[in-house]
């Protein structure tokens, strides 16, 4: 389930940001912190065995096996993984941008297959719009605080 914070990150000012970070539900920290103890106490763990109970020949063999596996590590470079992420990210966002409602392609699709200059033709056309008019209000609503500052209620929406 996800836990929208979107009120509060519309409120947010750059100091009081740290506060929004802090929040359990839906967090990061609540999803990582388990990988993060389990990595520290390991690191604490080797560094800790490094340091005081492997021998002059166990060091250097242990620096050979850390350039091993470092030499390993670069094969696939920190940046194209970055990029990848940065490419998905983007792409996701520019998809929702593109699905959002915009009226005045659906206006210029309306005016031009309903058809008649008379008063029936007229109002249909303008009951067509209203339509989709109240859809965007809808959709902007419940996604933007300030769309729905401006209509808090369906009477407002009226």
């Amino acid at each position: 389930m996800t836990v929208t914070y979107s009120s509060k990150v519309a409120n947010a000012t750059f100091f009081g940001f740290h506060r929004l970070l802090l929040r359990w539900k839906g967090s990061i920290y609540k999803l990582l912190y388990r990988e993060f103890i389990v990595f520290a106490t390991l690191y604490t763990a080797i560094s800790i065995l490094y340091r005081f109970f492997l021998t002059g020949s166990q060091k250097r063999f242990f620096e050979k096996l850390s350039i091993y596996c470092d030499k390993y590590a670069e094969q696939i470079p920190v940046t194209f993984v970055l990029g990848f992420y940065v490419t998905l990210v983007v792409n996701r966002w520019w998809n929702q941008f593109v699905n959002l409602p915009w009226p005045d392609r659906l206006m210029l699709l309306i005016s031009s297959c309903v058809q008649g200059r008379d008063e029936y033709g007229r109002l249909l056309r303008r009951t067509l719009m209203r339509y989709v008019n109240l859809t965007s209000l809808l959709i902007f609503r419940s996604v933007s605080t300030a769309v729905y500052k401006r209509f808090p209620t369906m009477d407002h929406v009226v």
